[in-house]
């Protein structure tokens, strides 16, 4: 893959039409009479159906396929807190994925407060127009109240993409790496660098994989959670341990796996010689990892990693989760994105893993085989099968914890839906640079 360039990037978001999104009419408009349906008097009509029955948006305006992207620019990327207006660029872009990996259409929403309340009461009163709200680089640890406070308060599927995300796709790659090396998930020692958003989150998935808290060492840049520490907060708190351990060092020795979601060089090759045997690397700073994969692999050779890189395999990205995610649950027309939503997502994505890649895969990546093992352990990016193999998975979860207001019935019918959703854009899709 070429190098990224600020000029190439530049270019690339001003050249023709300003931006990377835009709204297209979706009904005819050529005529008067097609104008008079569109808006007065024509549009008088779906308004007085939908006044007697709410759940008719559905049927009569775009609301069932319209997620917001809502952010208020305070944890933007590797960025931080940059503010609402420039963090606008990652928002469309996030657009434009869930529109060409799921034909979720996004208006992206930037709301420009720190308040936590203002900003739930924001999304609360726009919320009508929308079918789901993905929340997008919020810090920690306002992120967890306001997406809490959001699923509670209102009754349409809500997710904080930057901690569930990771926590999903990551989940998957677990579960795979956990069978090359045949270990019991119950029984590993899991360390993790970070206690923002994104960790928190995943140490929450893992713990529902099968993980025991009790061997469980979670640090930060004041160094390890312990239950003596009273900086801590309502997000990271539960994570603090028992144990008499100070330093990374101490808490790395023996762990079988590592979960960084915190700065670029802070697992050491000494630190990861300590580790237990075929030890297990989730390096996910970006765009420098804890570990770099070189470094990794040149110190034991029985270690398998994966970090947020393209360039390296086993790349983690939350493409392969949020766009499909979100088809599911709006396809089922679901109250929320429960626990259980996430984790059907996550084990589908494992599953596929383990299925024949196409050759159209292999070819966007330029690859002559790609196997289940050390180097792959979830599933690429670009790989087609993902709309139908995870959505399926949230939509039939969410009819199976009965939050689902519009159950699938045909799900041979419905996969074949998604597919044809996608092949509009397939082409589209090996081109893109992720």
């Amino acid at each position: 893959m070429p190098k990224v360039t600020k000029e190439d990037a530049l270019l690339y978001h001003s050249r023709g039409r300003h931006g990377k999104v835009e709204v297209i009419p979706t009904k005819p408009y050529g005529t008067q009479f097609d104008l008079s349906l569109a808006y007065t008097p024509g549009v008088a009509y779906p308004c007085l159906e939908i006044e007697k029955n709410p759940e008719d948006a559905y049927n009569y305006t775009a609301k069932g396929n319209l997620v917001a992207v809502i952010s208020n620019g305070t944890a933007v990327l590797g960025l931080g807190d940059i503010g609402t207006l420039a963090g606008k660029p990652v928002m469309e872009g996030k657009g434009l994925l869930f529109k060409v990996f799921a034909d979720i259409d996004v208006f992206d929403i930037e709301v420009d407060t720190k308040d936590i309340n203002k900003f739930v009461e924001t999304v609360k009163l726009i919320s009508p127009s929308f079918g789901g709200i993905n929340l997008e680089d919020i810090k920690a640890p306002e992120c967890f109240e306001i997406e809490e406070r959001l699923k509670k308060e209102l009754n349409i599927p809500v997710m904080h993409d930057d901690q569930h995300g990771t926590a999903i796709i990551t989940g998957a790659a677990l579960t795979n790496c956990l069978e090359i090396v045949g270990k019991k998930i119950q029984e590993i020692k899991l360390f993790v660098s970070g206690a923002g958003a994104a960790a928190c989150a995943c140490t929450k998935m893992y713990i529902n994989l099968g993980v025991n808290p009790d061997n469980i060492i979670m640090s930060d840049i004041n160094g390890i959670l312990t239950k003596d520490r009273k900086d801590l907060n309502n997000g990271n708190k539960q994570f603090a341990t028992k144990r008499n351990v100070r330093t990374i060092e101490e808490g790395i020795k023996g762990a079988d796996v590592f979960l960084g979601l915190s700065a670029g060089g802070v697992l050491k090759k000494e630190m990861l010689m300590t580790m237990a045997d075929n030890p297990i690397v989730f390096a996910m700073a970006n765009p420098n990892p804890e570990i770099t994969y070189d470094d990794a692999k040149a110190s034991r050779n029985d270690v398998i990693i994966a970090t947020g890189r393209s360039d390296y395999p086993n790349q983690v990205n939350n493409l392969l989760g949020f766009p499909y995610i979100f088809r599911g649950a709006l396809d089922v027309r679901a109250s929320t994105i429960n626990e259980e939503m996430k984790l059907a997502a996550s084990k589908a994505l494992a599953a596929l893993t383990h299925e024949p890649v196409p050759a159209a895969v292999l070819k966007a990546y330029n690859i002559d085989k790609l196997t289940f093992g050390r180097e792959y352990i979830i599933p690429k990016p670009l790989d087609p099968r993902l709309i139908s193999w995870v959505a399926s998975a949230v939509a039939k979860a969410a009819m199976d914890t009965g939050v689902a207001k519009y159950p699938i019935k045909d799900w041979d019918a419905y996969r074949s839906k998604l597919d044809k959703r996608l092949s509009e854009h397939i082409n589209k899709i090996g081109e893109l640079i992720i």
